[in-house]
């Protein structure tokens, strides 16, 4: 389990974290979302002990991470899958990280089977794809067969198929009751992977709760509507006060609900061949609930 409590982190007179405080418990995969600038890798580097809090605390377990003198049988972590010695090969580089932490030899060559490294053990890592290196990385992490397990952006670079991987692995860790926390941008990902979000703007709380629960706070909800008079509708729904995007003979509604719209419609004597209401996606209701912390807002084209 981890536990963060009125964690903050100031560089001179910059925010990055402040007061923030959530628990992630063992047995689910919990998302870490915030916009770019929200303090997601700094409160990652805060829990490692690789950064001094400003104030508040955090635990793993219990203790603080860096209490513990064999890290990697508490706590495996993929912070960044580039920051290793490229000059190693895969096998060397996982070696040396066994032998530091007390951790069985026989252990490398379990890791690399796993995720799938297990033919290139010998080669350096320089000549590494960036998702073969994100693939050492998840290996690193499952080396100590640690209760908790962190990942930063662990998709990047990875295949379909790898992907598909990584979505197994992290619910079948879960499924043994570790602690699985996983900062993502990928917001199709978190939806496919994971169960508990942990949502951050500004280094700020916005959310601690379930996926389900976090995409149902958002409230723009559109209605699917397919009709062979798709221009007449539009126009009608229009003067009622909706919002109409118009594709071919489909029409994206939002201001109206589906009964509304089958009102109009009968009325006008049009024709229609479906009726479909959108609830909010988590991708909608980040942006919608995270709105106010983006640090950087593009301008709209030219």
């Amino acid at each position: 389990m981890i536990e963060v409590d009125e964690l903050t982190k100031k560089y001179g007179k910059t925010t990055a974290v402040n007061r923030l405080s959530f628990t992630v418990r063992p047995g689910h995969v919990t998302g870490f979302l915030g916009p770019n600038g929200a303090g997601k890798s700094t409160t990652l580097r805060l829990l490692l002990g690789l950064n001094e809090p400003t104030g508040g605390s955090v635990t793993i377990d219990g203790r603080p991470f860096r209490d513990r003198p064999r890290g990697l049988r508490h706590v495996g972590a993929l912070l960044d899958a580039g920051d290793v010695h490229g000059g190693r090969t895969a096998g060397a580089h996982l070696a040396a990280l066994a032998r530091g932490n007390r951790i069985p030899r026989a252990r490398v060559g379990e890791v690399l089977e796993e995720v799938g490294l297990a033919e290139v053990a010998r080669r350096r890592i320089g000549g590494f794809s960036l998702g073969m290196r994100q693939r050492l990385g998840i290996a690193a992490a499952l080396l100590g067969d640690p209760p908790v397990l962190l990942f930063d952006e662990p998709l990047n670079g990875l295949d379909p198929e790898g992907v598909k991987w990584v979505r197994g692995l992290f619910r079948g860790l879960a499924a043994e009751g570790r602690t699985v926390f996983v900062s993502s941008h990928l917001m199709s990902e978190m939806e496919h992977t994971a169960d508990q979000l942990v949502v951050v703007g500004r280094g700020e709380l916005i959310a601690a709760e379930s996926l389900a629960e976090f995409s149902a706070r958002g409230t723009r909800l559109s209605v699917t509507v397919r009709t062979p008079e798709a221009e007449r509708l539009a126009a009608v729904l229009t003067a009622e006060g909706a919002y109409v995007v118009r594709s071919g003979d489909v029409l994206t509604v939002t201001g109206l609900d589906a009964p509304r719209i089958s009102e109009i419609a009968v009325g006008h004597r049009v024709p229609v061949h479906e009726l479909t209401t959108r609830t909010s996606s988590l991708e909608d209701a980040f942006m919608e609930l995270t709105a106010g912390s983006v640090e950087y807002v593009a301008g709209e084209g030219r």
